[in-house]
């Protein structure tokens, strides 16, 4: 498994934070409204924020369950927080709800790609591909997060999976059942309608259809003490109560169980901290698995991660085959397979000024930057292109290879300035712009921008000299391929 230093899609202000409220397993719903309420208090004194919204009973990161909470906030219209990020504002809220200590309070942007997570930054799954009890998974686990977490590219990771949520184990006295002429299936069949639900049928009325669904009234099977009430037929026709059979014990262990690849697993999610791309984040991530991940314990990305991931050696199959392309074309427009190279080795002087750029204005190699070092590649090769053709020529008239590399360059030097400062000028709105898409709009201008004046200014000097070399090859070549057929 390995990962690349670039970042698939940059994270984007979309406006809208997620607060995730996880209270310890088995509280109630009440205690996760009084922290919701004092979040929302805190959030509306921001003056970035304009709308808030409290949901009860769920977050992100948990699913469903009375413990979980959430607040959704809805940040104010870009035009209206100049140079406030919704990072600038997660960064805020983190601080004034440092002091709430009975809940765990995450903040999350919505994601750039829906469909792809809930949330920006990176998803994982952590598997116990050993076969180890959930104690032992939930140990190492733990032990994993806590070294993530001091990472310098990770502001945090975390999960939901908790064991300790408080839970009734059901045993069915077997014995007890065949006595009775009860099957344990009746047994289960009825804990499933009373008290988890069972769909039965179907009416219509009103010219819909609607589903009939029975399920024991909430006072029924608020507590232990309402299995009492809950009889199941024997097999004389009486009815016996279901205590009879069953018998009730206190356990704890996880809400939910999911498996990844067919391994139990439990979902991890994060952000990569500032100045930090999260493809350098899934560097750490692999970095610390492989120092502190035990024999039997392994990881798996998935969502965004995973395409992530999986776009690292995609985006060298296209580069080469771009390369490749322009090889060969070159190669039958010049009718040789030397001059081409005068081309593809002054692309890289051209390519660095991505680079150069991206690191002088902080931006990170995603795929925007990738694919403006794939339109370079087709715009600097047509300027090597009009001074190597227009050399070809000079050369065929009786200059000198060093003349005819001067005079292509010259006489080809005020077009390429005026197209390529046409192109410069025509981005420098990408380069700055500001709101949704911003950072995706400005990693695609700042790295054609960038390309396209390092490949225009230093050009001139690299294709000439390219141009020489490559051409003294070429006639040498030809003089002695001429030679030999002569001697022959």
């Amino acid at each position: 498994m390995k990962s690349t230093p670039s970042s698939f899609v940059p994270s984007e202000d979309m406006g809208t934070i997620f607060v995730n409220i996880t209270l310890p397993p088995g509280s109630t719903m009440d205690r996760v409204k009084a922290v919701a309420i004092k979040v929302d208090s805190i959030s509306r004194t921001i003056p970035e924020v304009q709308n808030t919204m409290r949901t009860m009973g769920q977050n992100f990161i948990g699913g469903s369950g009375s413990s979980y909470g959430m607040v959704i906030i809805r940040l104010k219209p870009w035009d209206q927080r100049p140079k406030v990020s919704n990072n600038a504002v997660i960064k805020e809220l983190t601080k004034k709800t440092a002091n709430i200590k009975e809940a765990s309070i995450l903040f999350m942007s919505q994601p750039t790609i829906t469909g792809f997570g809930t949330s920006g930054g990176f998803t994982f799954q952590l598997e116990d591909q050993g076969g180890h009890t959930t104690s032992q998974f939930y140990g190492v686990a733990k032990e994993f997060l806590a070294q993530l977490n001091n990472q310098p590219e990770i502001q945090y990771a975390s999960t939901s999976f908790n064991p300790n949520f408080p839970q009734y184990q059901m045993s069915v006295n077997v014995a007890k059942c065949k006595d009775a002429g009860v099957s344990v299936s009746d047994v289960l069949g009825a804990m499933q309608a009373f008290y988890g639900s069972s769909y039965t049928s179907n009416f219509n009325e009103f010219g819909q259809q609607y589903r009939v669904i029975i399920q024991a009234d909430t006072n029924y099977r608020a507590n232990p003490q309402g299995l009492n009430r809950i009889g199941i037929k024997t097999s004389n026709g009486i009815m016996a109560p279901i205590t009879e059979f069953i018998t009730l014990k206190k356990v704890y262990g996880p809400e939910n169980v999911t498996r990844f690849n067919l391994f139990s697993s439990m979902s991890v999610s994060g952000s990569p901290n500032d100045n930090y791309s999260t493809g350098q984040a899934l560097q750490a991530i692999q970095r610390t698995a492989d120092k502190y991940l035990p024999a039997g314990y392994g990881f798996e990305y998935s969502g965004i991660s995973r395409e992530e991931q999986n776009s690292g050696s995609q985006t060298l199959y296209i580069f080469i085959l771009c390369l490749a392309f322009v090889y060969l074309l070159l190669s039958a427009q010049y009718e040789s397979y030397l001059l081409p190279l005068a081309v593809l080795f002054s692309l890289p002087v051209g390519l660095s000024g991505v680079f150069v750029f991206a690191k002088v204005f902080g931006l990170d190699n995603n795929i925007y930057m990738q694919i403006s070092l794939i339109m370079l590649i087709g715009l600097l090769a047509k300027n090597a292109i009009l001074m190597i053709t227009f050399a070809i020529e000079r050369r065929e008239k009786g200059m000198s290879i060093l003349d005819a590399a001067i005079e292509g360059a010259r006489a080809r030097l005020r077009p390429i300035l005026m197209t390529s400062f046409a192109f410069i000028f025509g981005l420098m709105p990408l380069m700055f712009s500001t709101g949704v898409g911003a950072n995706g709009n400005r990693s695609i201008g700042t790295g054609a921008i960038g390309g396209m004046l390092f490949g225009t200014l230093l050009g001139v000097f690299v294709v000439p000299s390219l141009f020489v070399i490559f051409q003294t090859l070429q006639e040498k070549l030809r003089a002695s391929k001429v030679t030999e057929e002569e001697e022959i």
